[in-house]
């Protein structure tokens, strides 16, 4: 064994590698990205082949990684929250095909919103499907639980979900790693074939074993969970999930106090926690997200018993949790670790300088104000700031590929112009569909697809349209004279802007593209060439 720092995105990564899966399947999201990126990197994933390439959304990820599974290796598929909800689909019929190789989805939840429209807790998913869900407490629990959760896999032929929060990816600690990746065996084909072929009689009788099955992942829930005992009864007690369990023993600081039940993969323990209710006098629930423990607990030990948590407002209902919170709803005196400095000048977010979409918002703003009634429904990605001053461009931003298919609507509701705004890598994500939409409809739209070449608001990350959006455009249907290409300069603002007024007064679907490349992945590659040539 070696220690290494690592972020927990990169210790769920080389626990990954170290645990010999054939390949990653993802599609980049905050703060889910970095596991991906590390595999990209590793000399291990070149040396065993490991496929590590970006899927075009969440959805094609899930199934690329159930069809690796179904040939008898081992994958990951990685995203961010609201990716699960692309990839729901295939997510849950997973558990009931079942798998073959072992195969982990590891979503990453965001408290608080740091870069994210809500903030879902990933775990309702896991137990909607009925598949075990594991949540690492430290970024060495998270390396250990990729071999045990592939292993767990495999035994029960079932998908596992590991959920993380962005604390736990997104913070470093010392881990304890193996030397060298093992050696796993491709597993021969599945013998039911047709536990994979979902027909209803087939999806029955599958869906009878995963309900059947659910005492046995219960089981494997408690021999994973820690009771601890404070040697005295009718302590309070308290449940600590996922990385609220380092908090409670920040805050505890060693010295005892509470009976503490430590969960760490789902189902729950149902014995195990009537076992701390048993010698608690009540029980305080601590978990990063929504009441999702808090709810179940209440169902376990009835409405007598006094159980706290996000529900009763003894931790904040909204947000993610801290040290300090816990500390306080424990009791303790908390050190004020995130108190925000009183003279602290917020600096909002802004596009760079440089940025191509600035030039296509200045051009859309100038021809917009000459329509009243002109609406500008925009998507997912770094433009989704051209609602912030000095643009205040866009009317909508709702969830990825929304802008195509709610300027549609909006203009079947009679809207004029109803204009969608939406960047290259979310257009191949979830926007060709509504385009074609809007084609067959032959809707009164124009939308603008902001090609800067990457998915640049998750780091400049390959973009899976790249050179192929007017062809695409084309095979979806669009007219050939009212796919237009712009190059979003200063000094090409009028013919930028002619370009959008005369689509916006062609009565059907139009599309134009202002293509170039991201400021910062342009630097980026010529500081590269820079070295090179010092080199």
């Amino acid at each position: 064994m070696t220690k290494k720092l690592l972020l927990g995105d990169e210790a769920i990564a080389l626990g990954a590698l170290h645990a010999g899966i054939k390949g990653v399947y993802a599609y980049p999201g905050t703060p889910s990205t970095e596991i991906t990126e590390f595999i990209q990197k590793s000399t291990i994933a070149a040396e065993r082949d490991v496929h590590n390439t970006w899927c075009t959304n969440e959805k094609t990820a899930m199934e690329a990684a159930l069809g690796m599974s179904y040939a008898g290796c081992r994958s990951i598929v990685c995203m961010k929250h609201v990716g699960l909800n692309v990839a729901a689909d295939a997510f849950v019929n997973a558990a009931m095909t079942g798998v073959n190789g072992g195969l982990i989805v590891v979503v990453a939840d965001d408290p608080s919103m740091h870069s994210s429209q809500n903030e879902q807790d990933s775990r309702f998913y896991g137990k909607f499907a009925l598949m075990p869900i594991l949540e690492p407490a430290s970024q060495h629990e998270a390396y250990q639980m990729m071999a045990y959760g592939l292993e767990l896999s495999e035994k029960e032929k079932l998908p596992v979900l590991m959920r993380i929060t962005t604390r736990m990816a997104h913070s470093r600690a010392a881990v304890e790693v193996l030397e060298t990746a093992q050696d796993v065996s491709r597993l021969p084909f599945a013998k039911d074939a047709a536990s994979w072929v979902l027909l209803p009689a087939n999806a029955r009788r599958q869906y009878t074993k995963l309900v059947d099955k659910q005492h046995i992942l219960e089981n494997y829930a408690s021999s994973y969970a820690r009771l601890e005992l404070d040697g005295q009864e009718k302590r309070r007690g308290i449940i600590a999930c996922g990385i609220g369990y380092n908090y409670v023993k920040e805050a505890e600081a060693g010295n005892g106090g509470y009976h503490i039940l430590k969960i760490s993969q789902y189902p729950l323990p149902k014995d195990q926690i009537k076992a701390l209710a048993a010698c608690s006098n009540e029980i305080l629930v601590v978990e990063d997200g929504q009441p999702f423990v808090e709810e179940q607990v209440h169902a376990i030990l009835g409405c007598d018993y006094p159980i706290k948590g996000r529900l009763t407002g003894d931790l904040p209902r909204t947000g993610e949790l801290t040290p300090d919170c816990v500390a306080e709803a424990m009791g303790k005196v908390s050190q004020r670790y995130f108190d925000t400095p009183k003279n602290l000048v917020p600096r909002p977010p802004a596009l760079c300088q440089g940025c191509g979409h600035r030039d296509v918002y200045q051009a859309l703003n100038e021809v917009v104000k000459e329509y009243p009634n002109a609406r500008v429904f925009a998507d997912i990605g770094c433009y989704t700031l051209g609602a912030l001053p000095p643009f205040r461009a866009i009317d909508s931003c709702v969830d990825m590929g929304a802008s195509i298919t709610m300027a549609k609507g909006a203009s079947d509701a009679g809207l004029f112009p109803a204009i969608a705004v939406i960047g290259d890598s979310t257009f191949t994500h979830s926007g060709m569909t509504g385009l074609l939409d809007a084609v067959n409809d032959k809707a009164n739209i124009t939308v603008v697809i902001s090609d800067n070449l990457t998915t640049a608001m998750t780091g400049g990350q390959d973009s899976a349209g790249t050179n192929k959006f007017e062809a695409i455009c084309l095979g979806l249907g669009v007219e050939p004279e009212h796919v237009r290409v712009v190059v979003p300069l200063p000094k090409n603002m009028e013919e930028i802007t002619r370009t959008i007024r005369e689509e916006i007064e062609y009565a059907g679907v139009s599309v134009i593209i202002p293509r170039r490349e991201c400021i910062q992945t342009l630097n980026r590659k010529l500081k590269q060439r820079k070295q090179e040539k010092q080199l």
